[in-house]
């Protein structure tokens, strides 16, 4: 949801900009739509859904154990061919993480390392949930020690949340604080447009983005 809500705000107010979405990978397609699907189908993209996610397993676990079921080997190749292709093609690339920084993406390489190889800047986002805030600061020292540009943290309501509990799980102030790193936005749970999303996303301090 994050990722449509920040390509609707760029499709509605910086329409002099081409903006693209890869997700380099995706697990659980034989359970829920894929991402690459998702995005095809709800924004107006000029991609495909195989160059929006190059590579999909079916089962609903971490990609090396979802090929190791499927008796087949994670090929980064493809992946960084895909990259490249889509900064050639848009000005602005928005790169959707598989799970946290930490998490496996080969039996050799995790979030953060292809976060690095591509020299990305890096939008944390977090589920508003009890135990977030240990999970934000695991994610964020990771970011370091790989020397990731933080630009920001997003809170994101996967389930009805008020305004108290968001402010006792995931207090944005304290997390701003602790971590030195801004709080761009809490986004709420529910079902809104592309439209709604991108008012949402217009009110938010984007322009730490740019920095």
């Amino acid at each position: 949801m994050i990722t449509r809500a920040l390509w609707s705000y760029a499709h509605r107010y910086r329409p002099q900009e081409r903006w693209g979405i890869l997700k380099p990978m995706q697990s659980g397609t034989a359970v829920e739509i894929g991402d690459g699907d998702y995005y095809c189908q709800t924004l107006p993209l000029e991609q495909t859904p195989r160059e929006v996610c190059p590579l999909s397993f079916g089962a609903p676990l971490a990609p090396p154990m979802a090929a190791q079921l499927e008796n087949r080997r994670i090929d980064l190749a493809p992946i960084w061919q895909t990259y490249q292709q889509l900064q050639e093609r848009f000005d602005y690339l928005l790169v959707e993480g598989i799970g946290g920084l930490g998490s496996p993406i080969t039996w050799e390489w995790t979030v953060a390392d292809l976060a690095a190889a591509w020299k990305l800047p890096i939008i944390l986002v977090a589920t508003v949930r009890l135990g977030a805030i240990a999970q934000i600061v695991a994610n964020i020292a990771l970011a370091r020690q790989y020397q990731l540009a933080i630009r920001g943290l997003i809170l994101n309501c996967v389930t009805p949340c008020s305004d108290a509990e968001i402010e006792q799980w995931t207090p944005p102030v304290f997390l701003s604080h602790f971590t030195q790193v801004p709080v761009l936005g809490v986004l709420p749970y529910g079902q809104q447009s592309n439209e709604q999303l991108a008012e949402m996303v217009a009110e938010w301090p984007l322009d730490l983005l740019w920095r």
